[in-house]
């Protein structure tokens, strides 16, 4: 992913800076005649204008808050946007619960043409504002600008105010509707100094600065200040395709770090930026996470019978494995640290993954197996920034055992989870692997574990034209995982199949076997006695049209787009098979057999194939689809879309019996 980093200090060039705010309270007769953004015809709203500014000031004779002022003008075309861009949400944060940022001067305005052809303003009622806490440290002021209609322009504008100098402002150039302009405008004493990145694919088309002197005074001291605006004119909307991670990776925005600060009072200096040794010490010494691995010695006492007739040391990690996966029950948190202590959380056989996890890392090294920790940023969360460490990116931990030359990262959350399988929501990027005795280091979390199905149908024709006979189905590695889960999530295995019987087109199951269910290393078998109902072509005709693509029948391409800046994520390699053989009686013939295909990726990445073999009163006939990579760049998306082409036009293809 292609990224800009950009440093805010004080020794800026000297540029005039052209930046102001656009006038509020007026709406041109163009913007309310607008019916489709020409650079977007499928819009339904458009940001017609957008500013922001931040800035570093006084609050009082003792206090120093950032101020941030957001200003936008957008187009609706239709209805379709109201609710995400019709109701307004500002989020407000407290640290401890008591001193929260402050949201004011709040206004808005809804400009319409009325039934009579007349312009009319509705303006926002102060009344309508409203403020809901969301939690301990989170509320949110919100409100709904009023009188919306189709073909309607609305206004509105606020400010924050905040104590927390670290947390300034950033700004997010791209949405999920086109801008026409965005642009935003930051000033900073020079008592303050930020990294500063610029994340995603679009380029600046402002990016002006320079030095305001004087600007900033406490006490008898005076310093200057850096004035920077960054502006991108013509912003696309940010499209979400299937297979990506976190959408935040790849959108255009601004965002900020605090790198140093000067105090006020005695000119010394705090540096914020921290080294990854200075991370390693800070994890180490960390009551919640350094200091708690090193509490294991209670565990040997714990895992001693576990792992007493174990000779070999894979044998024992599965069963350390298996033993915190049973004691533990998963509260659905995630966090890398173990708050309340992993004596405690094994006590109570339940906690977060960091909780689960460090535990899991401590009786693995408790019992000779030597493990590290890996701290890692879920799909949704979104990359890390290893330019810039900062322990608080990661919102995740799973554990690293090294046995005989070979790592398996292990995550103990889910007790359906097999020994070297993580859940997706850990495949993403990279993740820095700690332990208490050697440096950090970064490792890749796109794992060898796979995606693995086939299915097999033996069918028989009868004369009446029904389709009689077996379906197994066998699912190994993450996709046995996958259905173990939903085949859990019923009361009995009975109305499972009832329910997977729902799903069957035309398909109706006498009788089912299910194999290496709760045994997690081996592969998950579903065996169904079946039968396909009869068709009404062949009562009436004696000949009817059958697709053999049975299961995973693909008729929508997942990618729509011209093409794509951010890379197609599957998580992991996959490959689907299914293996279709009908027996016919001497009476019936196949009137078209299927052509062989095979449609593969560039540089082996994948293919999709099919076979068709014809015997005596029989054929066989089987398919499948395989993908070689967890990830394919942004260059090869193009071949992704034409393989599913190809593939919707294969898989209309039906076969046709007749009577002879």
């Amino acid at each position: 992913m292609k990224k800009y980093f950009l440093f805010l200090s004080l020794f800026l060039a000297t540029t005039k800076v052209f930046a102001q705010d656009f006038p509020y309270g007026n709406v041109d007769n163009d913007a309310l005649a607008m019916t489709k953004y020409a650079k977007d015809t499928s819009a339904h709203a458009v940001y017609i204008n957008e500013h922001g500014k931040s800035r570093i000031a006084r609050y009082d004779d003792y206090g120093i808050r950032l101020y941030y002022e957001y200003h936008a003008k957008i187009k609706f075309f239709d209805t379709k946007e109201f609710e995400n861009k019709g109701t307004i949400e500002i989020p407000i944060y407290s640290s401890d619960g008591t001193v929260y940022e402050e949201a004011k001067n709040i206004k808005g305005i809804t400009y319409y043409i009325d039934d009579n052809g007349l312009t009319q303003a509705a303006e926002l009622d102060p009344k309508k504002i409203v403020t809901v806490k969301d939690s301990k440290h989170w509320s949110t002021v919100k409100f709904a600008m009023p009188a919306l209609r189709k073909g309607c322009v609305i206004e509105y504008s606020y400010e924050t105010i905040s104590p927390y100098l670290y947390l300034f402002q950033s700004w997010h150039f791209q949405d999920n509707i086109p801008k026409i302009n965005s642009e935003y405008e930051v000033h900073i004493p020079g008592l303050w100094t930020y990294n500063v990145v610029l994340n995603g694919f679009l380029k600046l088309t402002k990016n002006k600065a320079e030095v305001e002197k004087d600007c900033f005074s406490f006490g008898s001291a005076k310093v200057d200040c850096s004035n920077i605006v960054y502006g991108i004119n013509d912003v696309p909307a940010f499209v979400e395709e299937d297979y990506m991670t976190s959408p935040k990776n790849y959108k255009s925005a601004i965002r900020f770090e605090l790198k140093e600060e000067v105090n006020l009072n005695t000119g010394s200096k705090t540096q914020y930026t921290k080294t990854w040794k200075d991370i390693d010490y800070e994890l180490k010494t960390n009551e919640y996470i350094g200091k708690e691995l090193k509490r294991s010695s209670f565990l040997k006492e714990r895992i001693a019978p576990i792992i007493a007739n174990k000779t070999d040391s894979l044998a024992k990690a599965n069963a350390i494995y298996e033993f915190i996966k049973k004691n533990f029950k998963w509260n659905n948190n995630y966090g890398y640290s173990s708050i309340d202590g992993i004596k405690k959380a094994l006590d109570t056989h339940s906690g977060s993954a960091g909780d689960i996890n460090l535990t899991l890392v401590a009786a693995l090294n408790a019992g000779g197996i030597p493990t590290e920790a890996v701290l890692l940023s879920t799909r949704e969360n979104g990359f890390i920034n290893k330019l810039y460490p900062n322990i608080g990116s990661f919102n995740y931990v799973v554990a690293k055992a090294n046995i005989g030359g070979k790592s398996y990262l292990l995550d103990a959350t889910d007790p359906l989870l097999p020994f070297g399988i993580l859940p997706i929501r850990c495949l993403n990027d990279q993740g820095r692997a700690f332990s208490l005795d050697k440096p950090s280091y970064w490792i890749d979390m796109n794992t060898q574990q796979r995606e693995s199905v086939t299915y097999v149908f033996d069918l028989t024709l009868q004369n009446d034209g029904k389709l009689t006979g077996t379906y197994t189905r066998f699912s190994g590695g993450y996709s046995a995982y996958l259905r173990r889960q939903k085949i859990k999530k019923f009361n009995s295995l009975d109305e499972y199949v009832e329910k997977f019987g729902e799903e069957l087109n035309k398909t109706k199951i006498t009788k089912y076997e299910i194999a290496n269910l709760d045994t997690l290393e081996k592969p998950l078998g579903e065996t169904y006695t079946i039968e396909i109902k009869e068709y009404d072509d062949m009562k009436n005709h004696g000949r009817f049209s059958f697709n053999p693509y049975l299961f995973n029948h693909i008729t929508t391409n997942p990618f729509k787009l011209n093409e794509r800046d951010f890379p197609v994520d599957w998580g992991m390699p996959s490959m689907d098979r299914c293996v279709l053989t009908v027996h016919l009686p001497s009476q019936f013939v196949l009137e078209n057999p299927p052509q062989t295909v095979a449609y593969g990726l560039p540089n082996n990445g994948g293919r999709f194939f099919t076979n068709f073999e014809q015997g005596d009163n029989q054929f066989t006939f089987s398919y499948g689809l395989q993908f070689n990579k967890s990830i394919y760049s942004p260059e090869e998306y193009g071949y992704l879309k034409e393989l599913y082409n190809k593939i919707i036009l294969t898989e209309k293809n039906e076969l046709i019996f007749k009577r002879k």
